[in-house]
């Protein structure tokens, strides 16, 4: 079933205009019974101004009279006209002025520096720039190389702080879970470790002396 835009405004139209029961417009609207009898008695939806299905192409007049001859009729919606209007704008690549565009190298070479831990794919998304160009900087194949030195992509005006925060922190908090999910789990503070790992030799206590005969044959003389 075509999904409908504005379910309680149109709603709110077909309980206002037509004479079709809340089962209906509830299976028309996919909404609850029990919400459209509440519109219908003013508790629901009181400050939605009604959506007319018919105008903005939802519902054909031959539909309509045939589910108020018929309250057991369930209508049928018709793709509006305005439904692709309504679609997600899908983002395209960041646009990055032709004037900061050379800076991009330096705003790459601070992230190899810095935040190795972020993925190649997001910093490219950040800077507006492609893995490629990411890679020969790493691998000073670029034709700048020379010339390129780190530079934090804030101060270039490629990225806000917020954006560069956000792309830090998602990175340390995966690669955070990584190091867990092995079991290197770095101790909280500092602990106390054996003598035997330390290589720490205890002192041997004072040897017992030890007498020859002679030295006690003249201990007996004297």
């Amino acid at each position: 079933m075509t999904q409908i835009l504005m379910p309680k405004a149109t709603a709110v139209w077909l309980v206002d205009n037509t004479s079709l029961t809340f089962d209906q417009i509830a299976d028309f609207c996919e909404l609850h019974p029990l919400e459209v009898k509440g519109i219908a008695d003013g508790e629901v939806a009181r400050d939605i101004r009604g959506a007319d299905p018919i105008a903005n192409g939802q519902l054909n007049r031959e539909e309509l009279d045939a589910a108020e001859k018929n309250p057991n009729y369930r209508m049928k919606a018709q793709k509006s006209r305005h439904a692709e209007l309504l679609k997600p704008v899908k983002k395209g690549p960041r646009y990055t002025p032709v004037s900061r565009r050379q800076d991009r190298p330096d705003a790459i070479a601070w992230f190899l520096r810095n935040h190795p831990e972020v993925p190649d794919s997001q910093v490219a998304r950040l800077l507006g720039t492609t893995k490629a160009t990411i890679d020969q900087v790493r691998n000073r194949a670029h034709w700048n190389s020379a010339n390129i030195k780190p530079v934090d992509p804030v101060t270039l005006g490629l990225a806000t702080q917020l954006e560069l925060d956000a792309v830090v922190k998602k990175a340390a908090e995966k690669r955070a879970k990584e190091a867990a999910r092995r079991g290197e789990v770095e101790p909280e503070g500092a602990t106390l470790r054996p003598a035997a790992e330390t290589g720490v030799v205890e002192d041997d206590p004072e040897p017992e002396p030890v007498y020859d005969a002679e030295d006690i044959d003249d201990a007996d003389e004297e």
